[in-house]
């Protein structure tokens, strides 16, 4: 996985692990039982659903797990007139003479709905270190790309968005 994470994303992800394992954990249990205890469980629909959303639980902590193990931290280290993690980037699009606002996140909190891209995607590593009036090419694969023009960047913090999406 080796995904690049800040220090509150690995947070946020041990928070949601421990909660998973003491409580999520211990209700689904408790949902088997009481479903077994229902008799023949061939046909037992509660059973099959309770063993569903246990087995669903207990993936989603091996995946965090796992992410939180295999890990790269970073940090933003842009300087203040450059665009950087967590910042809010209104670019040009000249292939579609249009303005669009991007927010820049780690991997985890990209959300193509609300303009959160990563910094691993095209354009987030395209706008990375940027600064205002800059001219970058996005390259979306060997043969195709477009141009962007960084038209204003405001600086943040804040890593608030929820990263239990999955």
């Amino acid at each position: 996985m080796n995904d690049r994470l800040t220090k509150k994303d690995i947070e946020k992800m041990e928070k949601e692990i421990e909660h998973r394992k003491l409580v999520v954990r211990k209700e689904a249990l408790e949902d088997v039982k009481e479903a077994r205890a229902h008799g023949d469980l061939s046909e037992n629909f509660e059973y099959k659903a309770a063993k569903k959303f246990k087995n669903e639980n207990e993936s989603r902590i091996r995946y965090l797990e796992r992410m939180v193990k295999t890990a790269h931290i970073v940090e933003d280290d842009s300087r203040e007139d450059e665009a950087g993690l967590n910042d809010t980037v209104t670019v040009f699009i000249e292939d579609e003479e249009c303005e669009e606002e991007y927010k820049i996140v780690t991997t985890v909190r990209s959300n193509a709905l609300k303009n959160m891209i990563s910094i691993e995607s095209p354009l987030g590593k395209a706008l990375l270190k940027r600064r205002v009036g800059e001219r970058s090419y996005v390259s979306v694969n060997e043969k195709t790309g477009y141009y962007v023009q960084i038209r204003k960047i405001r600086k943040s913090d804040d890593e608030s968005e929820d990263i239990n999406r999955f």
